[in-house]
């Protein structure tokens, strides 16, 4: 080995360790701006939807995987009652939420002046009245207590029911809108029971009620169905349907667009379909 390469054998070194040093900064750089996309890019593809319990929750489940697809994440925001989800809502906590019909949705705003709006219907919960020991309504006597919701929405709904079944009269017309001062003819002189909607299933084991209103999602917790109920609705108000919330400035959203889609998708039909035939119909 000559003088000149001797000399330049440490410059060599020297460069070939400031190329690695580059590269590796260079790399680092690069990472870190990559987790930094695509934490930003998580953030901003991240749908949380509050809802109370099942099926709803499934159904949530259900749109999960079809949005999975599309490379949306939806996640559940399971709550305890039926105020938290539309707090949440409200409060931009959340982007949607899934676990009411739309009367109920216009009394919260009412209430709280929220702007909530329905984006779509999903499904029609089979609702009627359920008794331990009776087989109809004809068969209830006279003086007897029969439960219902004490919410407005619900209320006007359950009467419905019972002057289609020929308990009570109503004013003709009202439909939904009813309220217990509305009964024109109570002939069995019903006492009526208001009761909070997640009370409803507690007041079907107490002795004394003849008969409860309730949704199989509540009396389904007594491995009961709308099968076991001596009433049921027959006359569906699509208002009543099960529906995808959101405040109404996120409508047009990108968020709430795949969030319908996915919520309204034919796999999220064939799960109604197929897992709760027996309780609901698909409402879309």
């Amino acid at each position: 080995m000559n003088a000149e390469s001797l000399q330049n054998r440490p410059v060599r070194a020297l460069s070939a360790a400031a190329v690695a040093l580059a590269l590796f900064a260079t790399a680092a750089c690069s990472g870190e701006e990559s987790q930094e996309a695509g934490e930003a890019s998580g953030e901003d593809t991240l749908i949380q939807v509050a809802s109370h319990t099942t099926p709803m929750t499934a159904v949530v489940e259900a749109a999960a995987e079809v949005a999975e697809a599309e490379g949306y994440t939806i996640e559940l925001v399971q709550v305890s009652d039926n105020v938290q989800y539309n707090r949440l809502l409200a409060d931009g906590e959340v982007d949607a939420n899934f676990a009411q019909h739309e009367p109920y949705m216009q009394a919260y705003n009412e209430a709280n002046d929220a702007e909530l709006a329905v984006v779509d219907p999903i499904y029609n919960a089979r609702v009627g009245f359920y008794s331990q020991d009776y087989e109809s309504l004809d068969e209830i006597p006279e003086g007897s207590q029969i439960a219902l919701p004490n919410d407005a929405s619900n209320e006007g709904r359950a009467l419905a029911i019972l002057a289609d079944q020929g308990l009570i009269t109503l004013p003709e017309g009202i439909g939904f809108e009813a309220t217990l001062a509305d009964v024109e003819e109570n002939p069995k002189n019903i006492e009526w029971v208001q009761v909070d909607l997640l009370n409803l299933t507690s007041a079907y084991e107490e002795d004394g009620i003849a008969a409860v209103f309730n949704y199989p999602t509540y009396i389904g917790s007594l491995g009961l169905t709308p099968e076991d109920a001596i009433a049921v609705e027959e006359n569906v108000d699509e208002r009543f349907a099960i529906s995808l919330v959101a405040n109404e400035a996120d409508l047009d959203s990108e968020k709430i667009q795949v969030l319908e889609d996915a919520m309204t998708s034919d796999e999220v039909r064939d799960f109604l379909v197929e897992e709760h035939d027996a309780t609901l119909t698909p409402a879309f």
